[in-house]
């Protein structure tokens, strides 16, 4: 017979003392993970050339930073580079400690280069109710190209995957490679100064290595034993294109997105845009006597595109032929360089795993948005001495405000300090013009639907509210898929699609998922087309959204939330660390 509890207040003295145990236990497991980033050049040879990159520790791509869900993080970088540097950790919450994010001149100003005062700053932050695979990147310039590394987050210890344990993980970056006599701060510079696109990069790379067919010496190897099953852990670190993933003869389950668990969804090709991350579990169960290409390829969804690459990785299996020359080579059939309804397939494919006491889709909506964002065109401003003053200078814009990032001072630090004249509080919850968006022939006849003007505006948003946009695609001088991220939170995909969302809507042909879907940071919206998003606004803050084509943040492609405090301290940002860099 089990033994009485007693009174009422006893009964509540014992879960109190229960839940005090159980928080105890959480800070007794959890850690604090120190790194220090020394950032400054590095001489590396790809493609026949010697290159000098900045990378992180002498390190492409940079050190990998694993923690385990609850953790905290102290991550010191030294800038001995030769230009201004920020880190990001993509997809980390932030809670409550925003002055981390990175994003230059949005949470902080640049870290200097040289010695003195503001050339190092220290990131400071936990990474608790997160696990998965996440990233860190340069959020300056085109520096992150190739400063960038995996953030692994594990459960905590004695938790398990909600899916069936891996034997072992391999983590592949995904990125991009430019064999140019000038630094990759010269390619934006020159496209900045004829108002025009950045020059191409040569190839795509896995883990740094471009891994052409005739140069396996360039090419990253992932060795398997036969039997096992792998957690691969994606990363999309290119900054200009979304990629098709494959390996020859070899199948996926994913099983989370963006460090946010999935439904098991099985699938031979993944899909990933700039920014996303994807975690599949891969059988190691093909034919023996075989090597596999891993392949990743450019996905096109603008039309007309010519641009392909592909980088490719070799999988041995241990039990392979010792003799290399006379081993077949197997090759994975990749989808055609524009093949939107693969990509569409997959996108929309994924459903988030519920689980116990983990929180679902808000059912309330406080505040809804449509933002209509594309490409643009804006006056030539004066330092652009290359531009051609007639035809205008590329730009972008979200609900036409082609977002302009501040210069003295970062927009956090104006938001806690209420400094006027950094930004305004009033981006428009709607586009100012209602047009037929992804109708090509008639948008790019009617030229004041081309123009936008530069603006550093915000929404301001209460604490805690709810929050539902509408991400509707323009045709303006071309339709493409655009990923945007969001900063600072995750959340929920509710609908997606090709078209017009208000046609559609109004047709009553969009059906939202309000029980169980995706949860990301960033969204591949398709090409010519919308989704539907939501998440609460419970980090204060100023967060930025912003397209993660890195060629389209400067051109303007970005807006920010700017999330009051909570009614309690716990709910409040506390003020910048001692060390917070100056402009």
């Amino acid at each position: 017979m089990a033994p009485s509890l007693g009174s009422g207040s006893t009964r509540i003295l014992l879960i109190v003392s229960l839940l005090l145990c159980l928080r105890q236990q959480a800070v007794v497991d959890a850690a604090i993970v120190e790194h220090t980033f020394h950032v400054g050049n590095l001489t590396v040879e790809r493609l026949g050339q010697r290159q000098v990159i900045t990378a992180v520790n002498g390190q492409f791509p940079g050190p990998k930073v694993e923690a385990r869900n609850g953790d905290t993080l102290l991550v010191r970088v030294v800038n001995n580079s030769p230009y201004n540097i920020t880190i990001h950790w993509h997809g980390v919450l932030q809670r409550l400690s925003a002055w981390a994010d990175g994003p230059a001149m949005v949470t902080q100003c640049p870290i200097l280069p040289g010695s003195g005062a503001g050339s190092s700053y220290t990131y400071r932050f936990n990474v608790t109710g997160q696990e998965g695979t996440l990233w860190w990147h340069a959020h300056v310039s085109f520096l992150r190209a190739t400063v960038y590394g995996a953030l692994l987050i594990r459960p905590r210890p004695g938790v398990p995957y909600p899916f069936p344990a891996p034997h072992a993980e391999h983590t592949l970056l995904l990125g991009e490679w430019w064999n140019a006599s000038a630094t990759l701060v010269d390619v934006e510079r020159q496209a900045f100064l004829t108002g025009g696109q950045p020059a191409n990069s040569v190839a795509l790379t896995i883990n740094g290595m471009p891994g052409l067919f005739h140069a396996h010496k360039e090419m990253h190897h992932l060795r398997v034993a036969r039997g096992n099953t792998y957690l691969l852990r994606l990363v999309n670190a290119a900054l200009n294109y979304q990629l098709f993933f494959k390996v020859a003869a070899h199948n996926f389950t994913v099983v989370a997105v963006d460090a946010c668990y999935t439904d098991p969804y099985h699938t031979d090709v993944i899909v990933i845009a700039p920014g996303q991350t994807v975690d599949a579990l891969m059988h190691a169960g093909a034919a023996p006597g075989r090597r596999y290409y891993v392949a990743a390829q450019v996905y096109q969804s603008i039309a007309n595109a010519t641009y392909s690459a592909t980088a490719r990785a070799l999988l041995r299996y241990d039990d392979d032929a010792k003799d290399a020359a006379k081993t077949i080579i197997m090759s994975p059939r990749m989808p055609a360089l524009n093949d939107s309804a693969t990509a569409q397939r997959f996108y929309g494919s994924l459903t988030g795993l519920l689980r116990d006491g983990k929180p679902t889709v808000p059912q309330r909506v406080d505040t809804r948005m449509v933002v209509t964002y594309g490409l643009a065109i804006a006056p030539c401003l004066p330092a652009q001495t290359l531009c051609n003053r007639t035809r205008g200078s590329l730009a972008a814009s979200m609900n036409n405000v082609s977002f302009q990032l501040p210069a003295t001072m970062s927009l956090l630090e104006a938001s806690r300090s209420r400094s006027s004249g950094v930004y305004t509080r009033d981006f428009p919850d709607r586009p100012p013009v209602m047009f037929d968006f992804t109708n090509a022939a008639a948008v790019n006849r009617n030229m004041s639907l081309m123009v936008t003007s530069k603006g550093t505006r915000v929404k301001a948003l209460r604490y805690n509210e709810t929050v539902e946009v509408v991400l509707q695609n323009t045709a303006v001088l071309g339709t493409e898929n655009h990923p945007l991220h969001l900063h600072g939170f995750n959340f929920y995909v509710l609908a997606q699609g090709t078209g017009n969302y208000y046609y559609l809507i109004r047709k009553k042909k969009i059906r939202k998922n309000l029980v169980n879907p995706q949860q990301r940071n960033t969204i591949a919206v398709p090409a010519g087309g919308w989704a539907v998003i939501r998440f609460t606004a419970d980090n204060p803050g100023v967060w930025l959204m912003h397209c993660h084509l890195e060629a389209h943040l400067p051109f303007g492609l970005a807006m920010a939330f700017d999330v009051q405090d909570g009614p309690t301290p716990d709910a409040m940002l506390p003020p910048p660390p001692n060390d917070y860099p100056p402009c």
